[in-house]
């Protein structure tokens, strides 16, 4: 990692990169790439070493090799495009018939000897109605929250 990579950009693609850089959609990250590959350039005066960027811009040398190496092996068009990812990380544990349930319970009337619902009590009656299998608390009250929903 220690060894310095250079990268040299054609008029067209440094015009591509600043374009990108100004632009008001491009993704932070994709604007960080935009200012590792400026600093790197070789056609500039003297490109940055991966320190110098790397601490400029609260990066890891890591990341400043990647976009190099994503450059210089896939092209200016890779490192520029978002990264888009098929499916989240982590699908969502309520759907929206649990969600449909959720907020019915929530509205209707509250169990016998309780003035209203409580969060706890959403969560202990959706697991025994079945509705979910396991959820936690919090689930509940994003669920709630999400839809303008006071239990007050």
């Amino acid at each position: 990692m220690g060894k310095k990579h250079f990268v040299e950009l054609t008029k067209e693609e440094h015009k591509k990169v600043l374009d990108t850089l100004n632009s008001k959609i491009a993704s932070k990250t994709v604007k960080r790439r935009c200012n590792i590959l400026i600093m790197s350039d070789k056609s500039a005066e003297k490109p940055a070493t991966q320190e110098e960027i790397a601490a400029r811009y609260d990066v890891t040398t890591v990341t400043i090799w990647q976009t190099i190496k994503d450059y210089q092996i896939r092209g200016l068009d890779y490192v520029l495009r978002p990264r888009i990812h098929a499916k989240p990380p982590r699908s969502p544990v309520v759907d929206g018939e649990a969600e449909a349930k959720i907020v019915a319970l929530a509205c209707g009337k509250p169990p016998e000897g309780f003035a209203r619902w409580t969060v706890r009590l959403l969560t202990e009656r959706v697991v025994e109605l079945q509705i979910l299998d396991s959820v936690g608390r919090e689930t509940i009250r994003t669920t709630l929250k999400k839809r303008n929903l006071s239990l007050t």
